[in-house]
């Protein structure tokens, strides 16, 4: 079994990681870390493992994490991770990563999106992007892996294919999603407070939302060219999930079955990519790692439409994903 710890273990990524590895046969859950005053058991701040895990919280040193675990899930957010990522590679530790501390390859790309130096800059674009559907083999046995955002998934599972073979246009491409709110985490903010989100959709962060240079960066390196979406988020009074929808322009004459049929080859062998013929809806993947991808073309535009669990294949499904990967255990086990 591989020895497990939990960096930041209060949030809902965490609580969803924590169910996963609980039916992970090889999983062995030794550590999970919180600044919660008093080490409080994980089910009094998570009540929905009550009786299912034995385990406290705890504030411990990056040393005192790798001297129980082998494999470390950080789901400290962005900064943090990369503060303590380091000392737990220098003990040996092989770590995989929630936060956007090592998705993107430049050090000013990221201080411009995120409005601060990184604190270990000379590993970006050293790190593994950990979508397996595109970076299987630098995955497996990797020492570090940088989990993709949620956003970013849905987009890019819907893209990827297309810009790959030479369907569609790298340039001008629109990204709309609409993600419930556990995507915006756990601390109280005011936009998310019950009485301001339910019964309203809003956009955020128009052209501003730091997932838009990790999805470039990624589809561009697929595209092996240079691509900018224009990515716009919605905010929708759900829980989960998330919905995307892609517009992009041909790059010949296609027809909508040859759009779909190179979804089909592309993901013909991939576990959770399920390409359908109907329309996709976020009920469909709830509770699950499987992303959902279709697509039209209207009016001589291709609109790739995609959806998944934001909690899941979006964040904890995928880490345990990359988690078995790395390990050598089937890549389905637990999901």
């Amino acid at each position: 079994m591989t020895r497990i710890a939990i960096l930041g273990a209060t949030g809902y990524t965490a609580v969803e990681l924590i169910k996963l590895l609980l039916r992970h046969p090889e999983a062995d859950l030794v550590a999970a870390t919180s600044r919660q005053e008093g080490n409080p058991p994980i089910a009094m701040v998570h009540p929905s493992l009550h009786r299912r895990i034995d385990l406290n919280l705890e504030d411990l040193t990056p040393q005192e994490v790798a001297s129980r675990a082998e494999c470390v899930f950080s789901c400290l957010p962005h900064g943090a991770s990369a503060s303590v990522i380091p000392h737990l590679l220098d003990a040996g530790c092989r770590v995989i990563d929630f936060s956007a501390d090592y998705r993107l390859s430049d050090p000013q790309v990221f201080a411009q999106w995120y409005g601060e130096k990184h604190h270990d800059p000379d590993r970006l674009g050293k790190v593994v992007y950990g979508l397996p559907e595109l970076f299987r083999e630098q995955i497996l046995g990797a020492r570090l892996v940088a989990n993709p955002g949620c956003y970013p998934t849905s987009a890019i599972l819907a893209l990827a294919p297309l810009l790959k073979s030479g369907l569609i246009e790298p340039e001008g491409i629109i990204v709309d999603s609409k993600s419930g709110v556990s995507g915006a985490g756990r601390t109280l903010k005011l936009t998310t407070h019950y009485p301001e989100c339910n019964e309203s959709i809003s956009a955020y962060n128009v052209g501003r939302h730091r997932h838009t240079p990790e999805i470039d960066q990624i589809l561009g390196s697929v595209a092996g060219t240079k691509v900018e979406v224009v990515f716009t988020p919605h905010l929708v009074p759900m829980d989960r999930g998330i919905l995307t929808t892609a517009y992009s322009r041909p790059a010949r004459q296609v027809t909508e079955e040859e759009v779909l049929q190179a979804l089909r080859d592309f993901y013909a062998e991939e576990p959770f990519v399920r390409v359908i013929d109907h329309l996709p809806g976020t009920k469909d993947t709830m509770g699950t790692n499987f992303c959902d991808v279709t697509a039209r073309l209207v009016r001589g535009r291709v609109i790739t439409i995609s959806c998944l669990d934001n909690l899941v294949k979006g964040a904890s499904g995928a880490a345990v994903q990359n988690f078995n990967l790395i390990y050598g255990y089937p890549e389905t086990t637990a999901l």
